[in-house]
């Protein structure tokens, strides 16, 4: 398994919804940072079970890593049901999930990361935190604007300049597939951390975890999961190589 030598001092905010890459990107964090905290976002987003998951994630995280542990602080929650109330989407509303005439799918929520993060900043900025952590990819993916490189970068600086204080976004999955992925998290914490997400975490768009598979708990048809499945199979297949 990966351990870094020495800690950065700083302190992080994680964007953690109690899906596999948001916990992917909080082990990766425990890893590198002195104090870690979470922040979760309730939209009305129709796979609402995830924040019902993100306690759990959290205590097993401690339960199995205690040098983890002793890094991750305080967890914050805040109420964005404007969001789901100005959203058409199949996120927020119990519809069928399909690509739309824009060439997006319809489980795009417009403007969610750019609103998450900047939501994220202000909470870090009165906590003292310098760097946010989410996990936006721009490999696999589903076509979201404002999962993109650029976009977030844009946001960086339009963050920095309007705190007035350096403000560092983190991607740890930017250029990652599903398969790798599942191989950063076994390299930073082995079998027992792919257990954990496996176990824990929730991604299915349609809230189900009446199924379980090798891979989680899921639907096991939506975009989410098939992904999550698709990444699964491949690094059993490609062994456990490091990203």
């Amino acid at each position: 398994m990966n351990r870094i030598a020495t800690l950065d001092t700083r302190t992080a905010l994680v964007v953690f919804s109690g899906g596999q890459d948001s916990t992917a990107c909080l082990a990766w964090a425990l890893n590198r940072y002195a104090r870690v905290e979470t922040i979760g976002f309730d939209y009305g987003q129709r796979h609402r079970i995830e924040m019902d998951c993100r306690g759990r994630v959290r205590e097993a995280l401690a339960e199995a890593f205690p040098a983890w542990a002793t890094r991750l602080g305080d967890d914050h929650v805040l109420d964005l049901g404007l969001l789901g109330q100005i959203s058409d989407t199949a996120l927020t509303e119990a519809r069928a999930i399909e690509m739309t005439a824009s060439g997006l799918p319809n489980t795009f929520v417009p403007g969610r990361n750019l609103l998450f993060l900047n939501f994220a900043a202000a909470v870090a900025y009165r906590r003292g935190a310098s760097v946010l952590v989410g996990g936006m990819c721009e490999t696999d993916y589903s076509g979201y604007p404002d999962c993109r490189d650029n976009t977030l970068k844009a946001l960086q600086v339009a963050i920095s300049l309007g705190l007035d204080s350096p403000m560092t976004i983190e991607t740890p999955l930017m250029w990652l597939t599903k398969a790798q992925t599942w191989a950063l998290t076994h390299a930073l914490g082995g079998d027992a951390l792919n257990e954990l997400i496996i176990e824990h975490t929730h991604t299915c768009y349609l809230g189900d975890r009446s199924h379980r598979h090798a891979w989680g708990y899921g639907c096991g048809h939506c975009p989410a999961c098939l992904l999550r499945q698709e990444g699964h199979t491949q690094f059993h297949q490609q062994g456990t190589s490091s990203p």
